[in-house]
Parts: C-alpha cells; structure tokens; sequence
C-alpha cells in the first residue's frame, strides 16, 4: 500500500507541474480518425519496411489510446498503444515531434496515461510494423498505476470489483463481452427473421409470478404499495399474445433473491418467447435451430470444448428423454421404483436423495432428477414431461392429471432453456394458483402468488402457444469456454468492499 501511495504521490506531482504549464488536463479537441484494429488489419500482412510505405504512402493516421508500454531512449521513445479495438506500437522522435514535446513526452508519460497520435506507417528495424508519430497530445494524465504488466491482473476478486482495469489489462476478456455482443446481437437476428416482435414488459411488478423463485421486494413510495422485482416476464407475455400479438420475445433482465455461485447471479439476462399454434415439441426445435446458428455463425461450427468436455451440437447428437426415463437411464431406476409415492421415496431414500415429509410423486421425481442425473448430461439433451407439481403454467398431456407438455434443455450438466404448451385452461391455470398459495403456506418461499388478473386474461382466451426461455449468460459462458458467470457480467453481485 506504502508503494502504491508513493506511486500516485509521484503521480499527482507530475499532474500539478503540467497544470502549472497552463496546460488543458482534460482536452476533448483531439479526434482521433482510425481505428487501431483497421490499421493493423491492414497493413500487418507487409513484410518490409518498403512494402508498408509504398502501400501507406503519404496517408496521415491518427489514433487514440492508452500508453500500455514504453521504452524511453535517449531521442526516441516506442510505446505500445491500445484502444478499444486493438493495439499498436508507436514511435515518438525527436525529429518526429520536435525536441521540446520530445522532451515533455520523455519526462511526463506514465503507463496508463491516455493519449492522441498522429504520424504515418513504417516498420522498424526487427520487422514491426509502427506509426511514426509526427504529433502526439496528453489527453489524460492517469493518477492510478495499471497493475504490472508481466504478471497482469489474476486475482478474480479484483477482476470482478474492479472490471474496468481488467478489461484493459486482459485481452480474452474484452473478447469474451464482444462475443457476448455478437451472440445477442445474432439471437435478435434470428427472431427478426421469423417475424417475432421484440417487445418490454415491467420489471417492477405486483406480484412476483413467472417462475419458482425467490423475489426481490422493494416499495413504490407513490403508490404506497409492495413491489417485486421481476423473477420472470413470462405472465406480461402471454397477457401480450391475448392481446392479438401472435409471436413476441423480450431479451431483459430478471432478478432472484438466492445464491450466488459459479451458475447463478441475482441479477441475470433472459431471452423468453411465445408463439401461437406451437407445442413443447415445436418449441424443442425452435431453441435447437436457434442454439446451433447462434453458435456456427459466432464459433464458426457445431463443436464446442467446454472445460474438458467435448459437446457437439450436430442435429444428430441432440437427444430428448422423458424425465422418468432419465431417471431409470442415470439414476438406476426401475419401472417398479417409479410405480407410485411409497416406491419412488423408498427409491430416493436408497440413493441418498432427500425427499421431503409430505412430498407427493412429482416432487420426489423431479428431485431424483437433479440429484442422480442432471451432472450425467453431456450433449444437448431436452429432459421432457415434467410432473404437474414443479409446471404450475404448463399444459397438461391430452388425458393424464400428472405429466405436463414441458421440456428442459441440459448441456454439460447444466441447465439452459425451459419451454412448454403454455396452459391457456383459465379453471385449471386458477386450480394450480391455488394449489402453489396452499404450498406457500407451508413455507414454500419460492411458491407462486395467486395472479388473479392473469386469470382473468386467460379467460378473454389464449390461442394454443407455445413458450421457451433461454439463459443468455449460461449461453455465453458456453460459447466462450466461460468457467463462471461472473466471467461474462460486466459487473457481478458481490459482497460490499472492505473499507
């Protein structure tokens, strides 16, 4: 700490004695003309100093970024500059710039400060290509050190709080949110294509519907009333499709009270959306089609390495598994175990899996599931017919009371997209409202308010539709190898900073 302070003392010294020059700190005159990844492209394939001043000519460019390495000689210095785009290694001269702005460079510059440069292309003596600076401003003297560039910026917990500085020192990371970007970017190309409507739905709502999971609660101090954070915008779209909007999608926030973990951040982004005259099976090849072109046209293939694992997203290597029969195939089930209540606890007691007192078959499947057999998944696998306890909004199959028309999507373990035939039954949608206050009352947290004005939509009618969400943060920790997804967030939820 000693260090650092002596650093930045020497620092704000430097800072004081140019303000005493009469120099602007802070200039906003300077407007750079280049892109410092447009130069390179262009001009890195030469091999020799003559081919790159031929093929630059007399063209004047200028750039503008920050100081990440410099080596001062006598006359000349060569500093490597970045922006948001790339880097490049410039050269400052004195017969480029003058002796006395030579000079001012020589005894001012820092790494990290922010400057502007002019000059034209060459190449130095060991083949690199450089711009040789024939003007050059401060356009900000940096106060704070950037940490040291042999050893970079490692420590995650610094890496999230202070995300700022790993982008600069961390070239994959900045790649990793630009991949982000693109795989957004792709996802509204795609429902663009298909005549969805992008659409926005409250974050702040009345009740927390949507999802089983625990809100965050605020107070709306004009209204004088308890507020939610949105755990889902499911309720808000399907009230849009009654309304007449046939297929819309919402790439938003949702917020849930609960762990924080390598898979879960309180405040992460959904993609969900609705069509009418779809089914679960319809939707199960909506989320395959949209996964596998997000992933070729931004990984350039369907093979993806995730950690140490192989995944392939070829349409043959998709697979779709009742979740009764994946607890038989990787949890050692038999048909004789999953026959009723008292056999599938017995079951579950034997495999260690806690089942709770008062738990009826559904919930006790469902456990078994992610207990014995989620970590099983390697392939993109759609986990089908979830029991009517744990899909409180999904259809029910023609003819059965216990098996829903849901699906979800695991891929390494992991889950990432949850769809179904959305229930459109206003009697049965009420029955199942009840159904979760009755399990709120015995302490369900995560249980499902009474939505009694969703009902009420249901009952002006729902066409048949069909509805998915997709977690885009999981979806981007997969595309680009991600560990964790504080490491595709630009600013993850962590505990307050010491002081």
């Amino acid at each position: 700490m000693e260090d650092m302070n002596q650093i930045m003392l020497a620092r704000k010294e430097k800072f004081n004695e140019i303000k005493a020059m009469g120099k602007n700190m802070y200039p906003n005159d300077f407007k750079p003309k280049h892109k410092i990844a447009d130069i390179v492209k262009k001009y890195k394939k030469f091999e020799t100093r003559e081919e790159i001043i031929e093929a630059a000519g007399e063209e004047v460019f200028s750039i503008a970024g920050r100081i990440m390495f410099m080596r001062k000689m006598g006359k000349l210095a060569f500093v490597r500059v970045q922006d948001g785009s790339d880097d490049i290694q410039i050269a400052i001269s004195v017969d480029g710039v003058g002796e006395d702005e030579f000079k001012f460079f020589k005894n001012y510059s820092d790494l990290g400060d922010l400057i502007g440069a002019t000059g034209t292309m060459g190449m130095t003596n060991t083949g690199e290509m450089t711009l040789q600076v024939t003007e050059w401003r401060l356009l900000n003297k940096t106060l704070r050190p950037l940490p040291d560039k042999f050893h970079g910026l490692t420590d995650t917990e610094v890496r999230y709080r202070q995300r700022y500085v790993d982008l600069i020192m961390n070239k994959d990371v900045r790649e990793t949110f630009r991949k982000r970007s693109q795989i957004i970017s792709e996802v509204r190309n795609y429902f663009a294509g298909r005549d969805y409507m992008e659409v926005e739905t409250p974050a702040m709502q009345v009740l927390q519907g949507g999802a089983s999971a625990s809100p965050f609660v605020t107070h709306h101090n004009a209204l004088d009333m308890p507020m939610y954070m949105r755990v889902a915008p499911e309720l808000y779209l399907k009230r849009l499709v009654v309304g007449g909007f046939d297929r819309v999608f919402e790439i938003g926030k949702n917020f849930r009270n609960e762990g924080v973990s390598t898979r879960h951040n309180p405040e992460f982004t959904m993609l969900e959306w609705y069509g009418t005259h779809m089914n679960y099976h319809d939707q199960m090849d909506f989320v395959q089609d949209l996964m596998t072109t997000v992933c070729e046209k931004v990984t350039g293939g369907l093979e993806l390495t995730y950690g140490d694992v192989e995944i392939s997203f070829k349409p043959e290597d998709w697979a779709r598994v009742s979740m009764k029969d994946a607890v038989k195939k990787w949890g050692g089930a038999t048909d004789a175990d999953l026959a009723d209540e008292a056999s599938i606890r017995a079951f579950a007691k034997a495999k260690g899996v806690h089942a709770k007192d008062g738990w009826s078959f559904g919930f006790i499947l469902n456990e078994c599931f992610e207990e014995l057999c989620e970590h099983h998944i390697v392939n993109p696998t759609f986990i089908m017919d979830h029991p009517i306890e744990v899909s409180p909004l999904a259809k029910l199959h023609e003819g059965s009371t216990t098996e829903t028309e849901r699906a979800e999507l695991f891929i390494a373990g992991r889950e990432y997209s949850n769809l179904f035939s959305e229930l459109n039954d206003p009697i049965d949608q009420a029955e199942r409202f009840a159904g979760q206050m009755e399990q709120a009352k015995e302490g369900d947290e995560e249980a499902m308010p009474y939505d009694k004005d969703f009902v009420r939509a249901l009952e002006y009618g729902l066409m048949p539709t069909g509805g998915a969400g997709l977690g885009i943060d999981r979806f981007v920790m997969l595309l680009t190898n991600a560990p964790s997804i504080r490491d595709v967030i630009f600013f993850p939820h962590m505990k307050a900073e010491a002081e």
